[in-house]
């Protein structure tokens, strides 16, 4: 079986054009769809229990069944294509080697739900990547796979591309949806939940890039297909983007469940030459972190949950024993307190004060009380915000001084 859905033909030269794309069977899954009736469509994507690949892992079928379709008015679609989580990059690779595999899963899910128009809410540093989609886009209308009666079918779809600023906290649905009418990014206050207020107060789906790069697969080879990879409860692949002090950093699209230990030893190479494995963030940087003695769970959303910490946005990043964990926490302090948005009193001055006090740390200047001041301070952000930014800054902070409080004191002398 080829494990490989998503990155299979990344290294087809010209994949990101049209033409060469449905050479190789693009937008066949569109085609196959278009013949089915949208709650068929919904159904399989349902049947198939594809988990959102963002961070939070809800099932996007379930998602898509939430938009009410009695509304009189429209719908809309918006790509979480911000990825602003430190350690991240799985996204940009989708869209700059595979622009069209994503937008036959947006062509789709817009089917699917009955929606017109779609927005990829991309971040403002992927200039190259937005020109690229832009692009792709262009070419997809030149086929009759976009716009107007897709393929003789009567359904219309428009898809434009959304630069962010480049906020983190754009990444936060409903804060992304606030960036795209033009306003602050301050995260909405829930519910009214997207589904059904949401782009412009009317319902709207929002997913993330991988996830909608999963759809094609599923419509084209069904959900039992899909379900055969990975595990039961969570199907099919998932691109780990591995960084840090391993010999073959990048990206690898392994099924779901694969171990954390085979990632780094086996695919990713291993440590660097005289490296000694230290600990492991394996969701990007708001996951707690794991020690070395950790690393034989599996790869999943419920496995990875058990042990205190989450699968996120795969983010594998790899921390040796050169490494203090004082400047882990540093970095991780020093990018919350710049990102919150400020709206959320214990966020914007609790994270603002834990990288004040780990920076004195730092500086030579810590005090005894320190690293408990630092719990207290991540204790009472977390669950304790409109989004969550809050518990994204509290619970790594809190992993790194609850199971590395020895190191960090010893810092404090």
């Amino acid at each position: 079986m080829d494990d490989k859905t998503l990155t299979r033909d990344f290294g087809v030269a010209d994949l990101h054009e049209v033409g060469v794309y449905r050479g190789r069977g693009g937008y066949a899954a569109v085609a196959k769809a278009l013949k089915m009736a949208p709650p068929d469509v919904l159904c399989e994507v349902q049947k198939a229990s594809l988990r959102g690949r963002g961070g939070a892992g809800f099932p996007a079928g379930v998602k898509w069944g939430f938009v009410p379709q009695n509304l009189p008015g429209p719908r809309y679609l918006c790509v979480n294509a911000d990825e602003g989580e430190p350690g991240t990059f799985k996204d940009r690779y989708i869209m700059l080697h595979n622009p069209h595999l994503l937008l036959e899963g947006i062509v789709i899910a817009a089917y699917a739900v009955g929606i017109h128009e779609a927005y990829i809410y991309i971040r403002g540093e992927y200039e190259a990547v937005a020109q690229r989609l832009e692009t792709a886009i262009a070419g997809a209308e030149g086929k009759n796979l976009l716009g107007k009666n897709i393929l003789g079918s009567g359904f219309d779809l428009d898809v434009f591309v959304h630069r962010g600023a480049g906020a983190y906290i754009c990444g936060e649905e409903t804060a992304l949806l606030e960036s795209i009418e033009g306003k602050r990014g301050h995260p909405r206050l829930k519910p009214p939940f997207p589904a059904v207020v949401g782009l412009f107060n009317a319902p709207t789906v929002i997913n993330n890039v991988e996830t909608l790069s999963n759809v094609p697969a599923i419509i084209q080879n069904g959900a039992d297909w899909f379900l055969k990879q990975g595990l039961p409860k969570d199907g099919g692949t998932r691109i780990f983007g591995v960084s840090g002090k391993v010999k073959k950093p990048g990206i690898y699209e392994l099924p779901l469940g694969t171990r954390l230990r085979a990632l780094i030893e086996e695919h990713a190479g291993g440590l660097k030459e005289g490296c000694v494995l230290k600990a492991v963030i394996p969701g990007g940087l708001s996951a707690p972190i794991l020690t070395a003695e950790e690393i034989d769970l599996p790869m999943d959303f419920d496995s990875l949950a058990g042990a205190g910490s989450m699968l996120g946005s795969a983010a594998v990043i790899v921390i040796d024993r050169e490494t203090p964990m004082l400047e882990v926490l540093r970095i991780t302090s020093k990018f919350y307190a710049h990102e919150s948005c400020g709206q959320c009193t214990p966020c914007r001055i609790g994270t603002a004060w834990i990288h004040k006090i780990v920076t004195r740390i730092a500086e030579g200047r810590g005090e005894p009380d320190d690293i408990d001041t630092i719990i207290s301070l991540a204790s009472n952000i977390k669950g304790k915000t409109e989004c969550p930014l809050g518990d994204a800054a509290a619970l790594p902070i809190l992993s790194i001084c609850r199971k590395f409080r020895g190191e960090l004191e010893r810092s404090l002398k």
